[in-house]
């Protein structure tokens, strides 16, 4: 078969399987995935490092970042409205931006959901030997992937079902969390006196560290967000995308302002931002202030259900990402298998490649977090760049009347997404300035070449010159049928 049928095959095929196929994630699934998508690890023990790093001035860098995650979001769901595909935002990189654009953007979520897989298998581990000191950490890690791994094998809405429980424990906590710290604050319970608002301003004044010691906590911020871009995904797989991805995409700047900034600021106003060390979660801080003693096996279980949470998605989002590939010809073709639309063989393959990299996990120094956290920063923001400018050349290629006839746009058009390009790009800088994130950076860069000499060496690029003249054709189709 020709490399011109080919391609028009594959686009075929990505268009029957948004309009045929039958997914089974309601609004409400959607939405608990939108809300749960940010609330992770580094939420509850990366805040400690940003906090040290910044001091009361983080609060400043989550509402940054917080901005710059709402209008890339606001791009995938307005390209996920109007053309809902299988493969998300891999599938609108390659469209806007070129072949390779699409296809490195696919691998390189594919590679950040890979990394954070490691990492919370080995914390799970980790936490689970507090109620189980004597049992091996790999018991944990196989019951982990057993349950997960059923989840995201079964139908679609399985994995949804799992997601919402998962979801609500966490959100539960937070929220327990900000309530009560909020009360040691008003009603000042505990021991000792809380410092309040004081806290914003003494030992150093709002910048501490400077705007030097501000950036520096951008790279663990942005990782705290990491993830919310699961959302385009999950949303190709929803009854009605039209409707369930403006409703997920819009809780942002609420999740934003009540997950991050309001649960910082408790911290913040409760204990001095110097005592937050790092050795224990700021979280348990809160409770151990209220006299609570099972502080630390209460955020346990917190800690567990959120790691479990960031599995399962990560698990389901690189496996429909990485079957849209294959479906592309730029992957393996064996992950382009799918059974009852479930993604089974690219599914099994990741899960084996979460097996062999466990072990290797385990052999990483003590900073494991930090490493963990820049390398999965440098994959995230690199595919947050290339939505967003997906999203750009998509409105370039659009009439006045088609941008008028958008059912769901970005607002502050264009103003909002050159802010967020601008602000990633900023954050790349940090991690070339910094040398604590050489190595990230390095090993980002690295993936980057390699995953590119694969691409013309396989001869993936031939397809790409006639995918194009059938995607074009095909919105031509479609601009026509709509006048």
């Amino acid at each position: 078969m020709s490399a011109s049928r080919q391609a028009s095959s594959a686009t075929a095929r990505t268009t029957k399987s948004s309009t045929t196929k039958a997914p089974g994630l309601s609004h409400r699934h959607l939405h608990f995935i939108a809300l749960g998508s940010a609330i992770g690890t580094g939420l509850f023990y990366g805040s400690a490092s940003a906090i040290q790093a910044a001091g009361p001035s983080v609060l400043l860098v989550y509402l940054l970042g917080g901005a710059v995650v709402y209008f890339m979001l606001r791009a995938l769901g307005e390209m996920s409205v109007r053309n809902p595909i299988t493969g998300s935002f891999a599938e609108y990189s390659r469209r806007y931006l070129g072949g390779w654009a699409g296809y490195i953007t696919g691998w390189m979520f594919a590679f950040e959901m890979v990394i954070v897989c490691l990492a919370d298998l080995t914390a799970i581990s980790m936490y689970m030997g507090f109620w189980f000191p004597d049992t091996d950490s790999w018991v944990w890690v196989a019951v982990t992937l057993l349950i997960v791994g059923a989840a995201n094998l079964a139908m679609v809405k399985a994995f949804g079902e799992l997601e919402f429980a998962f979801t609500i424990i966490k959100v539960t906590a937070v929220v327990a969390m900000i309530a009560g710290g909020a009360a040691i604050v008003m009603f000042n319970l505990g021991e000792g006196d809380v410092g309040g608002f004081a806290n914003l301003t003494n030992d150093g004044g709002f910048f501490p560290n400077g705007l030097s010691g501000m950036a520096a906590s951008f790279i663990l911020v942005l990782f705290a967000f990491g993830g919310t871009e699961i959302i385009g995904v999950a949303g190709s797989e929803a009854e009605d995308p039209a409707k369930s991805v403006p409703k997920a995409v819009n809780t942002v700047p609420v999740r934003i302002l009540l997950f991050y900034v309001l649960a910082i600021l408790v911290i913040l106003l409760i204990n001095p931002w110097r005592s937050i060390d790092g050795e224990a979660s700021p979280f348990v801080q809160i409770f151990s202030t209220l006299g609570i003693n099972w502080a630390a096996a209460l955020l346990n279980v917190v800690v567990i259900t959120a790691a479990l949470s960031a599995i399962n998605a990560d698990l389901f989002g690189a496996g429909r990402v990485l079957t849209g590939l294959a479906k592309q010809n730029l992957a393996p073709q064996v992950m382009a298998k799918t059974v009852r639309g479930v993604p089974v063989m690219t599914t099994v393959i990741l899960l084996i490649v979460l097996v062999v990299g466990v072990v290797l996990n385990a052999m990483l120094p003590e900073r494991v977090f930090e490493i963990v956290a820049s390398l999965a920063t440098f994959a995230t923001i690199f595919v947050w760049l290339m939505i967003l400018l997906a999203q750009v050349a998509s409105r370039r290629r659009m009439t006045n009347e088609e941008e008028r006839g958008l059912q769901y746009s970005v607002p502050f058009w264009p103003y909002g997404q050159y802010f967020a390009i601008a602000f990633i790009l900023f954050t790349f800088g940090i991690m070339v300035w910094q040398s604590d994130y050489h190595m990230a950076l390095a090993v980002g860069v690295s993936f980057t070449v390699i995953m590119t000499v694969l691409y013309y060496a396989t001869g993936r690029q031939r397809f790409d010159a006639a995918y194009t003249a059938a995607a074009e054709a095909e919105d031509a189709e479609s601009r026509a049928a709509q006048s």
